[in-house]
Order: C-alpha cells, then sequence, then structure tokens
C-alpha cells in the first residue's frame, strides 16, 4: 500500500461517498441506525430510484460514473458479446464508456481510492483511482493492518471494509475522495427484521459513525444499489420457449454474476434473443403468457424508457413481477425456497440517499435518482456529467 503524503493539499472538501449495497427503503426504515437517521435530519435524506435492472453492476456503475447506463454502457451484470455469441460477465474496464468518479477527481488534482468487498467492482470501476482494495482478496499490507479479511459470504466482510476505510482516513489526509462499497450478502439472506440483518445494518451504522468521527473534515454521501423481495418462481426462458415450440437464441439473466450464493444469477430482468427477427412478435406473446412476467419491451421501448444502451441488451427485455426471476435452470420453471430474496426489476427501485456535511451540495430537488448522489462531485464540463440539472427517473 502506498502510504506517500501528497506535496500540497486540496482546496475541496474530503468526500466520502458509501454505496450501501442492498439497502432499501424497507432496511432503513426497519432498523434504527443512529448515524444515519441523525445524518438524515441534519443534513439531506431523498427517498430515490434506483437505476433499471436492480442489479449492482448497472448501479455502481451510474453512482461511480454519474450517468445512465445509456451512457456508461453497464447494462447488468452480464451481457451477450456479439463478437463471440457468448454470455459474458460484464466487469471489465474497457466496457466502460463514461469517466468515473476517480477519473473526474483526478482531473482536479483529487487522489482517489476505491474500497469496495467484491473484486469485480476494482477491475470494472477502479479506473483513475490510486488506492484499489478488494476485501475479497486483500494483499498481506492489509491484512497486516486489519488481520485476515473475512470470506465474501459474510456480514463481516463488510465491518472489515469499512474499518479499512477509517485507516484511510486516519493514515491517508491526501486522498480526497473515497469510495465505499459493501457486499449485500446479509440481504439476501435475512429480511430487515430479522436479528441477522439487524445486526448487520447496525455494526456498519457504527462504524459510519466512527468514520466520521475520524474525519469530522469530510462531507459523507450514501445510497444505495437496490432493495430486494421475497421471489416465489423463476423461469428459464430459452427452455420456456423451447417446450412451447418457439425456441430462441438466447435468455440472458441481467443478474447472473459470480456470486451464485446471493442468488443463483436468477434476477428480475432478461435479455432475450431470437432466432429470426421474424419470430419477435410471436416471443413476445408467448413470453407475456407466462405466469409472472409483468412486461415485455423491445430494445428500442426499453433504451428509451429506462435510459440503456441498446447494443447491449437484448432485442427483448423481460421485466418479472414482485414474485419472478430468471436464470438458467434444469427444467423450464422452478418454485422457489420460501427464504429464497432477490432482486432486478422495478420492484427493487426505492433507496435511501443521504449527505452529511457536504458543504457544497446542491439543494434537495436535485436528487431523485441514485445516480445523483455523487454526480455534482467534480464535474465534467465537456462530457455534460456533473452539471446540475434534474434528471428523469426511471418510469414505473
Amino acid at each position: 500500500m502506498n502510504n506517500a503524503k501528497s506535496d500540497h493539499a486540496s482546496s475541496q472538501q474530503r468526500a466520502v461517498v458509501v454505496m450501501f449495497d442492498g439497502l432499501g427503503l424497507d432496511y432503513y426504515s426497519q432498523s434504527p441506525l443512529p448515524t444515519l437517521k441523525s445524518w438524515a435530519k441534519t443534513g439531506l435524506f431523498a427517498e430515490v430510484q434506483a437505476v433499471l435492472p436492480t442489479v449492482t453492476n448497472a448501479n455502481n456503475a451510474s453512482i461511480c460514473c454519474g450517468a445512465w447506463p445509456s451512457v456508461h454502457g453497464v447494462i447488468g451484470n452480464s451481457y451477450l458479446d456479439e463478437r463471440t455469441g457468448e454470455e459474458e460477465y460484464l466487469e471489465e474496464s474497457a466496457l466502460l464508456c463514461a469517466p468515473t468518479l476517480f477519473d473526474r477527481a483526478a482531473r482536479e488534482g483529487v487522489r482517489s481510492a476505491l474500497l469496495t468487498s467484491k473484486k469485480k467492482t476494482t477491475s470494472l470501476l477502479g479506473q483513475g483511482a490510486e488506492i484499489l482494495l478488494a476485501a475479497e482478496a486483500p494483499n498481506g499490507d492489509w491484512e497486516k493492518i486489519l488481520g485476515p479479511a473475512p470470506q465474501i459470504y459474510s456480514r463481516e466482510i463488510n465491518y472489515w471494509l469499512l474499518r479499512a476505510a477509517i485507516h484511510i482516513l486516519r493514515t491517508r489526509p491526501d486522498i480526497g475522495c473515497l469510495y465505499v462499497h459493501t457486499t449485500d450478502y446479509a440481504m439476501h439472506e435475512w429480511a430487515p427484521d430479522e436479528p441477522e440483518s439487524q445486526e448487520h445494518v447496525a455494526t456498519l451504522d457504527g462504524l459510519l459513525r466512527e468514520a466520521a468521527e475520524t474525519a469530522p473534515d469530510a462531507a459523507f454521501l450514501v445510497s444505495a444499489d437496490h432493495g430486494l423481495n421475497y421471489k416465489t418462481r423463476c423461469w428459464d426462458l430459452e427452455k420456456a420457449c423451447a417446450s412451447r415450440g418457439l425456441p430462441i437464441r438466447i435468455a440472458i439473466s441481467a443478474e447472473r454474476d459470480k456470486y451464485l450464493r446471493h442468488h443463483r444469477g436468477f434476477g428480475g430482468m432478461a435479455w432475450v434473443y431470437t432466432l429470426k427477427s421474424e419470430d419477435m412478435a410471436a416471443v413476445k406473446s408467448l413470453l407475456l403468457s407466462l405466469d409472472g412476467v409483468e412486461s415485455v419491451l423491445t430494445r428500442a421501448e426499453a433504451s428509451e424508457k429506462f435510459h440503456l444502451m441498446p447494443e447491449r441488451i437484448g432485442e427483448l427485455v423481460v421485466v418479472g413481477d414482485r414474485d419472478t426471476v430468471f436464470g438458467h435452470l434444469e427444467t423450464d420453471m422452478e418454485n422457489l425456497p420460501s427464504r429464497y430474496r432477490s432482486h432486478g426489476s422495478r420492484h427493487e427501485l426505492g433507496v435511501p440517499l443521504i449527505l452529511h456535511n457536504a458543504k457544497d451540495a446542491p439543494g434537495h430537488a436535485y436528487f431523485r435518482n441514485n445516480l445523483d448522489l455523487a454526480r455534482w462531485l467534480y464535474p465534467l464540463a465537456d462530457s455534460g456529467v456533473g452539471k446540475v440539472k434534474i434528471h428523469d427517473e426511471v418510469p414505473v
């Protein structure tokens, strides 16, 4: 870890951006959270909308870039690589089409750090950051300071991550922008009112208080990528279409990533590609006949309505209702276990947004989507990113 100090201090206020993975409005309202709720009273609080699909990559990139997926290109956790015809994880910075918060900070001479529980975040969003730390795979220097990092499928990995953030705030005052991304494993496992969930959010809330006490000069900007709901059914859309006499080229869950213990790759939105363009209307009709399919949009409709990059989504975009997800199965449909929780649909859009000690932040009306959280920091006049205007929210 580089411990070199800056030759000069930036005139910018230090900013700590916290992407609290999975902190839907129900987790916020059903937990005491003395730190966050105190900040909400004395600073700024807004109930805002996440980005569709309500999966981590799309929302994390939107918050980090201050832009819609139509601009930055990260439309989910997985996509179809048209060059190879293969379903791929969307995890590489080469696929990012907009400057990150760290790029923007660097243009103003501000040093930055990205701390995340999941290592995929560093490969996707780490461009421009001076310090990169994935708690899932930390180097030995960090473990000498904080002890061994807990495993990725745990609550404790988030506590370790926040302690790393506090260490940077204490020892690296030259780091002017710190971005922290937790993991939502606990939210997949436990509903807001369960003891394990209450312990998880309470511990993180206490660590945020410690972080603010460590850096009383800093602004803290907190929001989330999505909420979660219990789901009762999963469709394998490829098998469902094939068994009904209308095979398709491929169906991809927008939620599919490498962390299958979280959600088995099942999510509430899917990209569908047909075998023949003339099948489009028939495939759409078939998909709409499946229990739990809320809507089916064409590529043009979905890209306009949800602010998605058309080149990276399906010819058809399938959206599930509150109870339904999509993914790869052994059969065409599976009734899910009673404790299965996931996200991806419009039913997980609502998240809190909180600003504490943010001296130069815009007013309340500016914050309508989670991507507005840090969009106003280090604006780039030549790209439009960061310009102060009110966004259109995602239609529901």
